[in-house]
């Protein structure tokens, strides 16, 4: 750090020229930083899913049902070895700008398909003994302010009315295991009272003996009802997570896309600035040059100044998406796992804002290291 007072110098000649340069780093690492945290909430119900469970829907589309008298016909299947259903729901609590995925589930089957739920036995046995029972994800019971115990109405938009839930549960496993559960109630409650598709499930979870052999027991599957008024799409349970952020659009093509631009825009934005501070300082170099320092010296030093605006504007970028992170959490709650910026992406965003830097002012260094003595000291 032999030169550290020189670097400073010339970074803050131009106060408000660097302060918007490093702020334009800081925009664009906090903009990289939300998106790594979103595409990172669409994989996770991906990474969590069953190695063992496949879903089965219908192969019109998801919002198309299946008979439930599909289920034993699923369980004769060899490798099959459980067999539970769900039904999404649709609804809103208190206001129709609060909604929240909400699923019937078939209680007496469905832990023994998923058994990662969260709940403990207790909660679930009290859930279970309750027609009008329901179970919950914590994040959806913090937006909320819910807790066990309470009395929960939801109006029905799919299935219209008014609908009574009791919380006997709130799932609070590691990880996504209790942050992305949904709101859970019986299918029995929603078959007795609804006014249409009695009789059917929005889609099938099966869990196999063996992971390896998904692959065939989805053809299987797909087989068995083929040619019928309800043909099926069997999917391992990571396929169809990502099914539903597929939905949405390619998530990380969006953010490649958005993530490539910014970084073309600070490379045009810090190289002219670089560019437009070294033709202010062209005889200061010169006159470096001409009491000793090399034409590498004056390379590097131009190069550091370019590397110190980008990583100072990368850090507080980066800083600034962590300490927003918990409020987007609570605002996106019941609709996305918690938003969680990685060490992995930190140190992602941190190369490529030193590469920025390092693209975007090697230019103007290697102009500064070209400089003639003469000629720099005749300008004016």
């Amino acid at each position: 750090m032999k030169y550290a007072r020189l670097l400073l110098a010339n970074l803050f000649r131009k106060k408000i020229r660097t302060t918007l340069t490093i702020g334009s780093f800081a925009i664009a690492l906090l903009l990289f930083g939300i998106l790594a945290a979103v595409r990172l909430a669409f994989n996770e119900g991906a990474d969590v899913a069953g190695v063992d469970r496949l879903v089965v829907r219908n192969k019109t589309s998801i919002i198309q049902p299946l008979p439930l008298a599909y289920r034993d016909r699923l369980l004769r299947i060899p490798g099959v070895k459980e067999v539970t259903f769900l039904n999404w729901f649709g609804g809103t609590y208190q206001d129709e700008r609060n909604f929240f995925p909400q699923m019937a589930i078939d209680v007496p089957t469905y832990r023994k398909v998923v058994t990662d739920i969260g709940v403990t036995d207790n909660e679930w046995k009290a859930f279970e003994a309750d027609r009008q029972g329901a179970i919950v994800g914590e994040s959806i019971a913090q937006r909320f302010h819910w807790k066990v115990g309470d009395h929960i109405p939801i109006k029905g938009v799919i299935f219209q009315g008014a609908w009574e839930f009791n919380l006997y549960g709130i799932a609070k496993g590691e990880g996504a295991a209790g942050s992305i559960l949904p709101f859970f109630f019986h299918e029995d409650y929603l078959e007795e009272r609804r006014t249409f598709g009695k009789g059917t499930v929005g889609w099938y979870v099966v869990r196999i003996e063996n992971p390896d052999n998904a692959a065939r027991i989805s053809k299987e599957i797909d087989r068995e009802f083929s040619n019928s008024p309800f043909e099926t799409k069997s999917d391992s349970e990571k396929e169809f997570a990502a099914s539903w952020a597929k939905q949405l659009g390619n998530i990380k093509l969006i953010i490649m896309s958005i993530g490539a631009v910014v970084f073309v825009t600070l490379l045009l934005v810090t190289g002219n600035t670089m560019a437009t501070a070294i033709r202010e300082r062209v005889r200061e170099l010169a006159v470096l040059k001409a009491i000793g320092y090399s034409d590498r010296f004056v390379l590097w030093l131009v190069l550091a100044e370019g590397v110190a605006i980008a990583m100072f504007g990368g850090v507080l970028g980066l800083l600034m998406a962590a300490g927003i992170m918990p409020g987007l959490s609570r605002a996106l709650a019941g609709l996305l796992p918690p938003l969680i910026l990685l060490k992995r992406d930190t140190a992602i965003g941190l190369v490529l804002a030193l590469g920025a830097g390092v693209l975007s002012t090697i230019l103007p260094a290697t102009s500064a290291m070209r400089l003639r003595v003469v000629d720099a000291l005749r300008r004016v």
